[in-house]
């Protein structure tokens, strides 16, 4: 006689387990109930991790986890577990570093054979039906016939998984000189492509870090050929088929060298930290081209990643409905010719010109993805047009495509509310605001941050990582603290308003007391309060996000001049020379260390205003790109540190600081901005 078998995701929230809630293999979700059923069986776990907008994840649904006999298989032999990464990625985290050891690569969707007590013994990311199946019978019959032969394995990968978080503290007094990011900078750049952008590779992620730190470093060594570089680099990557030019936003990357053929889903984190980038790429140098990029990313996440409570969501799929009414990826976004020439009969040769509906900017299948080749100064000036009349012309053509795109069936999407994204995009916001100036983007900005302390900060202090259907669920990552805390000292520098400065210093107690790792001297991913996983990982290496311990090392950075924290100060140090080694052997893994380098390579200021006028002057000074300083202000007299006894009657003063050592004040920004040039 069988067992009864029942899917379980029907009774979870996040999008991605519902997409699976109907499949007819067994899935279950990742607790305690689930992982104690796994050991109480003694069944061997299958822990399958995917996200809701990733097509690979789908592909291998239609083939293997719709197929009964696949089901069957599955249900007989394990216990089946689907993981949504973006809402447990500490699972996501134990098991594709398993996956990587055994493997050597990694990716989702990730599939992962695990003993009953949860230690991984063989695993790999997507596979075809058939040799899924083959692999998963090779895995019951070794379990059937030696089991002890998988114990082993057990025991020696799970030695593995150990070993990538033990770092050991570096005890050698910390040399941050300016020459080791001048060797990491040269080492790095033999893979730059100088005529494409990014690295020479395919596919190509923009890695908005990396450039952030190239961009920053760059700009204030005064490095000409960086600064090409880079400018080269956002310049592709804005013409390129990975940003939207009908929509706005950016795909998650590009499957070919010249920024062309995106991947198309559009990511909530992707979105936020290229507006960060571009943001402070305009403020460095004034192109245009910057600032549409940032309006037009902005105008995307309002339209379609924002509730309208003011909370972002995390993502729009991949794929979407073709005429036939199949899911297909891109279908969305992509055009044939004969459709554009309909929909723009005047003009078309210019607008076929502009967009590249030519080889350069063929697909495949008669489709076209929009990507530019040249400035719109060149197409204008060929065309014997002024830019306005260009201009005029490119908006009018836009708003019939985004109009005509409307009518298709729209990208799924994924509504889960996560506090670590969400913490990025009030981040990108409030630098948006702060180069352009517009009040808009400030209200949403703050609007996010009461979302976050009002919902999911809880009553000891934590907080939740994700929100769905009015509900806050699922206790606090590091990436939740570290981004927080991030995008609430960006919010101060913008507001003055000290609540977001005290709420940015009494998460990071709350991280010290919960997640600090006193043997390694860096910050576990997971709280003390969290039930234990194989391995308690700890994320140092920047990636497509920056690692939660390097966002956190430059938080305790600047959270130590501001409240002249001895302790916060000596942490950051103690971080950054803890992966000092591995910094210097892979520099592109360690961007946002290096960034955090750049503020004790070079001086780093304390700007402190204090005045009745205090909010005039943050507003000029914020028109210089001066990424070394941190701004402190009032408008009143205050206790913070850095104010303290400074506040004098009918003026407003501006201190500039470095190490403790300040100027004589100035009255005037302009004076204070010249005196850090």
């Amino acid at each position: 006689m069988t067992s009864q078998h029942t899917n379980d995701l029907i009774n979870e929230s996040s999008p991605y387990l519902l997409q699976h809630a109907h499949n007819p293999v067994d899935w279950k979700p990742w607790n305690a109930n689930t992982l104690a059923q796994a050991k109480d069986s003694n069944k061997l776990i299958l822990i399958s991790v995917g996200y809701a907008a990733c097509h690979w994840c789908h592909v291998m649904e239609r083939e293997s986890f719709e197929d009964t006999l696949v089901a069957k298989i599955m249900n007989d032999n394990f216990i089946n577990i689907k993981v949504d990464r973006e809402e447990r990625p500490d699972v996501d985290q134990v098991y594709m570093n398993a996956v990587q050891l055994l493997t050597g690569g990694g990716g989702w969707p990730l599939n992962v054979v695990a003993l009953p007590d949860g230690r991984p013994v063989w695993g790999g990311t997507y596979f075809s039906k058939d040799l899924w199946l083959q692999s998963l019978n090779q895995v019951i019959a070794i379990y059937q016939s030696n089991p002890e032969k998988l114990k082993q394995y057990a025991d020696q990968l799970e030695k593995g998984i150990k070993s990538l978080d033990a770092i050991v503290p570096n005890t050698n007094p910390a040399d941050f000189d300016k020459s080791i990011i001048d060797t990491s900078i040269a080492k790095w750049s033999k893979d730059f492509d100088h005529l494409l952008g990014g690295t020479h590779r395919a596919p190509k992620f923009m890695m908005p870090n990396n450039y952030h730190f190239l961009l920053r470093a760059a700009y204030q060594n005064n490095n000409d050929s960086l600064k090409t570089y880079v400018n080269t680099t956002l310049t592709q990557i804005a013409y390129g088929g990975v940003f939207d030019h009908v929509g706005g936003g950016f795909s998650r990357y590009a499957v070919d060298s010249k920024w062309h053929v995106p991947h198309f889903e559009k990511m909530l984190y992707d979105n936020a930290q290229l507006v960060s980038l571009y943001s402070d790429a305009y403020l460095a140098t004034k192109n245009p081209l910057y600032k549409t990029v940032v309006f037009e990313t902005l105008e995307f996440v309002n339209r379609a990643l924002t509730h309208a409570d003011g909370t972002f969501y995390s993502s729009l799929d991949a794929d979407s409905q073709n005429l036939e009414g199949e899911l297909e990826e891109g279908a969305f976004y992509v055009w044939t010719a004969a459709e554009l020439r309909q929909l723009i009969p005047e003009d078309f040769d210019i607008f076929a010109d502009y967009f590249s509906i030519n080889d350069y900017g063929f697909w495949e299948h008669d489709n076209y993805v929009l990507i530019r080749k040249d400035s719109q100064k060149t197409i204008a000036s060929k065309y014997e047009l002024t830019l306005e009349q260009l201009q005029e012309k490119i908006a009018s053509w836009k708003s019939i495509l985004i109009k005509e795109r409307s009518k298709r069936q729209r990208p799924r999407l994924d509504d889960k509310i996560l506090t670590s994204w969400n913490a990025l995009m009030l981040k990108a916001y409030a630098d948006a605001y702060r180069v352009f100036g517009k009040a808009d983007y400030l209200n949403i900005a703050k609007r996010n941050a009461m979302f976050i302390i009002t919902k999911q900060l809880k009553d000891d202090g934590g907080l939740f990582h994700s929100f769905k259907n009015g509900k806050s669920s699922i206790n606090g990552y590091l990436e939740d603290y570290a981004t927080t805390i991030d995008a609430f000292i960006a919010l101060y520098e913008n507001t003055m308003e000290d609540i977001w400065l005290d709420h940015a210093k009494s998460l990071t107690n709350y991280a010290f007391d919960h997640f600090f790792d006193d043997t390694s001297q860096l910050f576990f991913f997971t709280s003390n309060l969290d039930a234990s996983l194989v391995s308690r990982t700890i994320e140092y290496r920047d990636n497509v996000i920056p690692a939660s311990n390097s966002i956190m090392a430059k938080n305790l950075f600047k959270l130590g001049h501001y409240f002249d924290n001895p302790a916060y100060a000596k942490a950051s140090s103690q971080m950054l020379n803890n992966v000092l080694e591995e910094l210097k052997a892979y520099p592109s893994t360690f961007s946002n260390w290096l960034d955090l380098m750049l503020n004790y390579s070079n001086n780093y200021y304390e700007v402190a205003i204090v005045g009745k006028d205090a909010r005039q002057k943050l507003k000029a000074l914020h028109h210089a790109y001066i990424p070394n300083k941190l701004i402190v202000g009032s408008s009143t007299a205050s206790e913070i540190p850095l104010l303290k006894n400074r506040y004098v009657e009918d003026k407003t003063l501006i201190y500039v600081c470095v190490n403790k050592a300040c100027k004589l004040p100035v009255t005037e920004s302009h004076e204070a901005i010249d005196l850090m040039q």
